[in-house]
């Protein structure tokens, strides 16, 4: 149970209870709302619009509605419970005493990047289409949201601000905004054409630029396919810009949220000692912070890849601890979806394909635009023999972000899904493009050469074999039987494992 006191109050989010001196405080539900969106955001100031967001979601309500709320907490904890900074919001302001599995301290929170959605400028000529700019706008705000990891400014908060450097620095002094994204529409007959940027506001670099053009035909549709794809880009080129930070800090005194950061960072190089110095940092970030729940999920994951590729051995406690672990992290937040679709990727090594399934069918639900959660869902539904529906959904995680640091695993992962259906051309296809990729594994080549071998062309399945050995020289057909302890089908493995002795790996 998540509890934490102040003064003579103890405050139970779990339970939706304020209690005083250990009796019960009636406190409407609204209220309650306010007083624990607040305390979770309690190492800055929160404006009216971000708790508008947060409490009454898509819905038209009063502006004095916050002040209200606000003035009966403040009946109920005192009037210096609650700190009124004019013209920005409000901010928790009473120390917190933490009891039993106690609130998360704002380990993730403090360093949680901002970000703030500027308005589209309508390019347009034709000022009836400023609500389609300010549509995809707020949509990307919405989708943003749903990373758990980041802290996005509200609409009603960003959209005061203009795109000029002297506005964009304003935001960084009086928001603590790190990252601003900013775009165009323009609409000429049926076809839109809509940029986006994201820039770090630190250093007013432009870190990330995409540009979309399309046939209006049906205007919803193309806004959401249009969103929905700059969401799933935007979001890892965040996490690939914060990674750096701390990588080029250099800094000896790490925190839990240094340690998530660099064992991320290493966990994207996809080598057995990155692997290994990965779970390392995830662990100690762990240690330092227990109610940090990237840093369990992160581990959970890590380790279950350690399995697959490297030299963890998949043994039933090594993966208990690994599901605890993705356990805690969802207890820590039901609402995050990367947490899901991690928990869903250990389920997956257990051969658990049905609650995999509905793991990453959580994830979607709470995040359509997570590319990872496609991947799994399509990895589980392959293994359970349901090969087009697989194949629809690493085509959706391609889609989605195509320029993911694991997107050479869409490809791969896509191509056993061939091998395993019979469609040896697609499943080359697919390795072949995941072969491109810079860090892809030993396991693209291996599905390489079984496609080659299978589509009759020994010559170039015996160049792959060799590029396998010389990337992997362990591999073997008993290597791999040992690796693929995660397919439940013997049918399956057994076509694998005769397409690699068909290519000429050796028994092992």
């Amino acid at each position: 149970m998540e509890t934490c006191r102040f003064g003579r109050f103890d405050l139970r989010p779990a339970q939706r209870q304020l209690l005083a001196d250990g009796q019960a405080v009636a406190l409407g539900a609204r209220a309650f709302d306010v007083l624990w969106a607040l305390v979770e955001r309690r190492d800055r100031v929160v404006p009216s619009a971000e708790l508008f967001e947060v409490i009454w979601p898509g819905l038209v309500v009063e502006e004095n509605n916050v002040r209200q709320q606000v003035a009966a907490l403040r009946k109920v904890l005192g009037q210096g419970a609650i700190a009124t900074v004019p013209g920005r919001g409000y901010r928790f302001v009473l120390p917190l005493i933490e009891v039993d599995a106690p609130l998360p301290r704002p380990t993730s929170s403090a360093h949680r990047p901002v970000i703030a959605v500027l308005p589209f400028v309508n390019l347009s000529g034709d000022s009836s289409q400023n609500y389609l700019s300010d549509a995809i706008a707020q949509d990307i705000i919405s989708g943003l949201s749903r990373h758990r990891w980041l802290n996005v400014m509200a609409r009603n908060v960003t959209f005061g601000y203009g795109e000029s450097n002297p506005e964009l620095h304003r935001l960084t002094r009086e928001l603590g905004v790190g990252y601003a994204v900013q775009g165009s529409v323009r609409r000429a007959g049926s076809r839109i054409r809509i940029s986006a940027e994201l820039i770090e506001l630190e250093t007013m670099n432009s870190c990330w630029t995409d540009r979309y053009d399309r046939e209006l035909e049906q205007v919803f549709e193309v806004q959401d396919e249009i969103t929905d794809n700059l969401v799933a880009q935007l979001e890892p080129e965040i996490g690939e810009m914060e990674r750096q930070k701390v990588v080029r800090a250099r800094r000896t005194d790490l925190q839990a949220w240094d340690c998530y950061h660099l064992g991320v960072a290493h966990f994207f190089r996809f080598t057995a000692q990155d692997n290994n110095e990965a779970q390392r940092l995830l662990q100690r970030s762990r240690e330092l912070d227990p109610h940090f729940g990237e840093a369990h999920a992160w581990w959970a994951y890590a380790v279950v890849l350690g399995m697959v590729y490297w030299d963890i051995e998949p043994t039933a406690g090594t993966l208990d601890l690994a599901l605890a672990a993705a356990q805690r992290a969802l207890k820590l937040d039901d609402r995050n979806a990367v947490f899901y679709a991690l928990k869903a990727r250990v389920q997956l090594a257990r051969q658990e394909y049905s609650s995999a399934r509905s793991e990453n069918q959580m994830a979607i639900t709470l995040n359509p635009t997570l590319a990872a959660a496609h991947c799994g869902l399509a990895d589980t539904l392959a293994y359970e023999g349901r090969y087009d529906e697989a194949i629809e959904c690493f085509r959706k995680a391609i889609a989605l972000s195509p320029r993911d640091p694991q997107r050479w695993a869409f490809l791969t992962y896509g191509a056993l899904a061939f091998i395993f259906k019979g469609d040896y051309a697609q499943a080359l296809q697919w390795t072949q493009q995941a072969d491109e990729i810079p860090n892809c594994q030993y396991w693209t080549l291996a599905h390489q050469s079984v496609a080659l071998a299978c589509l009759d062309e020994p010559e170039s399945a015996r160049v792959a074999v060799a590029r396998l050995m010389a990337v992997e020289p362990r591999f073997s057909i008993a290597f791999a039987a040992r690796k693929l302890f995660y397919v439940k089908d013997p049918q399956q493995k057994m076509r694998y494992l005769e397409g690699l002795a068909l290519a000429g790996v050796t028994s092992g």
